[in-house]
């Protein structure tokens, strides 16, 4: 079954938020030291993604043309406006608790940005072969279960972005096999690892309440940077 890794790996985040909020009724002082934690945790994570890149001008110029066209559709406000809307339909959030929309746009990113989720997502449309996904399945549900003892149900929600990404790239994993060079795509899952990571580490700046970036309107630099390699890739070749 192409999407079992998919669909196990959202499982295992709505698992993970569920149990999570049974814990939600801490200490604000431990919830804030857990938060801290998490936070520096995420930095960590952040850097050692960002040190993967051999091309590091790729990976600047990505974020930077990244950045433009993400302020210029304005993809932070779009996202938290899904959120937004989310906690309207759910009824609203207590007063005590983080907003909807800052749960799920913070694990969104978390889940989504990463080279596990196209590796393991290729892995499962092109060899059947799950064990990937299996094992980010885990680590996200985990991720969750602590995302969501602090900042609230929301988190569950982004099971729902992961299911489309991943399930997509499964479902055509074939194509993108066929078409995409082994040796393009493994280039570009490292300088894109390298970009997602720092766009990771600027998440746990967020978390920790050093920064206020808009995260999210960076994620286009992931398209600049197949677009960057892929233009390197057939440079030699047309020389």
């Amino acid at each position: 079954m192409v999407l079992l890794g998919t669909l196990v790996n959202a499982a295992c985040i709505i698992i993970g938020t569920l149990l999570g909020k049974i814990f939600h009724r801490i200490p604000e002082r431990i919830k804030e030291t857990v938060m801290f934690g998490i936070g520096l945790a995420v930095i960590v994570l952040g850097l050692q993604m960002g040190f993967k890149s051999k091309e590091f001008l790729i990976v600047i110029l990505s974020l930077v043309f990244g950045g433009v066209l993400g302020e210029w559709w304005d993809l932070d406000a779009k996202l938290n406006s899904a959120g937004d809307w989310l906690e309207g339909k759910i009824g609203g959030k207590a007063s005590n608790e983080q907003s909807i929309s800052q749960g799920f746009v913070t694990a969104t990113l978390i889940f989504l940005i990463g080279a596990m989720s196209i590796i393991g997502a290729l892995d499962s449309g092109i060899r059947g072969d799950h064990d990937v996904l299996f094992t980010k399945a885990v680590i996200d549900g985990f991720t969750a279960l602590v995302l969501a003892t602090t900042l609230g149900i929301g988190v569950i929600f982004s099971a729902i972005p992961v299911l489309l990404y991943q399930g997509l790239i499964a479902i055509f994993a074939n194509q993108i096999n066929e078409v995409v060079p082994k040796e393009l795509m493994d280039s570009f899952i490292m300088e894109m690892t390298s970009a997602g990571g720092i766009m990771i580490f600027a998440i746990g700046l967020n978390l920790i309440g050093l920064t206020k970036i808009r995260v999210a309107n960076l994620l286009p630099g992931i398209l600049i940077t197949a677009v960057l390699v892929t233009i390197l890739y057939f440079i030699p070749a047309a020389n």
